[in-house]
């Protein structure tokens, strides 16, 4: 199509299970929403398919049903979310609660099952570039997200997860990738997570339902230099952070690169009632950052159990944290904390200011290859596998580049 169709919309209405709808070049203003199972979307080219919202609607990709690949196209300008893949009704319906959080209230929790993102781009969007919310079996891959007003990528409220974010690149966004209540096989590897407010966070919010968050993977990212001022600004103040992890528990952070950051490359704390229990941080390097690893709990929520292993470290708050919480660590034992002196966040610039994407790779084949078989599971990676990586990680298609 447009020669089959007017527009992305009629083409995916006419779609089966199974088939292939590819999308010519062009700027096309429209919300698509695709609900019948098994189908693929793809761009015939990723820089000149485009789906423009022109900030006149909330989202401007919208899954509702399983098995649907999204592969090689811009989002840009959506009021919420550039690609929203979804299992709740009210999500699918724009319905935004505070922050982007949805309130289910008592209804149980509905998971849309198996999908996947690969090479888009997600720009200059009101809330998330890529969202993963209420979800399960999926892959987000090769993809780029910047001027993300609230983070470029985002996975919430799944349970067991079973979600893959890996070789993504986000840039310019408040928050790199975010992961909210998200927990169980959930891993983040491989990522370029540069030149953000803040690069990563894993958490739990009462916004969501399946608290607490628990358990996911966080290896072989590449998390620097995440205090750009051309960004939106973060809504909970975040700057100069690589990693923040807030009343998220037993998650491993293994052979990360943070570098850079100006407040703390990996900083826990805890939610008003939500403890951060039992994280592990192993193997990572540290370098250059206002404070390597730092604990403070704000609150009179304290953390249990969290320890460090073999990193490559320079200073911690409090001092001397790599030997007195040392992995492995009684879960009964508390975490020492304390305080230091962090920048004060600059003010932001709207999202649809945000510079422009760089040229993106190309999805192998776009135009030969038939739809895209989504597996019912992906498959998991083993995190002892997954390397160091690079300072120089994805960094050809990059706005912000690591000194």
């Amino acid at each position: 199509m447009p020669g089959d169709a007017p527009t992305i919309s009629d083409a995916v209405s006419l779609a089966h299970a199974g088939d292939l709808v590819l999308v010519a070049p062009g700027v096309y203003h429209e919300s698509v929403k695709i609900d019948t199972a098994r189908v693929t979307l793809r761009g015939e080219s990723r820089d000149k398919v485009v789906i423009d919202g022109r900030l006149q609607q909330p989202n401007g990709i919208v899954v509702t049903a399983p098995g649907v690949a999204v592969e090689n196209l811009t989002v840009e300008n959506n009021t919420q979310n550039g690609v929203l893949v979804t299992g709740s009704a009210k999500a699918a319906a724009g319905m935004p609660g505070q922050s982007g959080g949805y309130d289910t209230g008592d209804e149980p929790v509905t998971f849309l099952k198996s999908f996947l993102v690969s090479y888009v781009t997600a720009t200059r969007n009101g809330l998330y570039g890529i969202y993963a919310f209420s979800t399960q079996n999926g892959v987000i891959e090769h993809s780029y997200a910047s001027g993300g007003a609230d983070s470029g990528i985002y996975v919430g409220q799944c349970k067991p997860c079973h979600v893959v974010v890996r070789d993504n690149t986000a840039e310019l966004n408040a928050v790199g990738y975010e992961g909210t209540n998200a927990s169980g096989d959930m891993y983040v590897v491989g990522n370029r997570l540069v030149g953000n407010r803040v690069g990563l966070t894993t958490d739990s919010d009462h916004q969501e339902k399946l608290l607490p968050q628990q358990g996911a993977v966080v290896a072989g990212n590449l998390i620097a230099a995440n205090q750009q001022k051309a960004t939106p600004e973060q809504a909970d103040g975040g700057w100069g952070i690589g990693i923040g992890i807030d009343g998220g528990s037993d998650n491993q952070f293994i052979r990360n690169r943070i570098a850079g950051n100006s407040n703390a490359g990996l900083m826990i704390t805890a939610t008003a009632d939500i403890p951060t229990n039992g994280n592990r941080i192993l193997d990572n390097t540290f370098t250059a950052n206002g404070v390597d690893v730092g604990w403070t709990f704000p609150t009179a929520t304290r953390g249990q159990g969290n320890c460090l292993r073999g990193n490559d470290l320079r200073t911690t708050v409090p001092a001397q944290l790599a030997t007195t919480a040392s992995c492995p660590l009684p879960t009964q034992s508390p975490s020492p904390y304390g305080r230091w002196a962090a920048p004060t966040a600059p003010g932001g610039i709207p999202f649809t200011e945000v510079a422009a994407p760089a040229p993106q790779p190309q999805f192998p084949n776009a135009t030969t290859t038939g739809a895209t078989a989504v597996p019912a599971v992906p498959a998991l990676p083993d995190a002892a596998d997954i390397p160091l990586p690079s300072a120089s990680l994805l960094a050809a298609g990059a706005r912000v580049q690591t000194s």
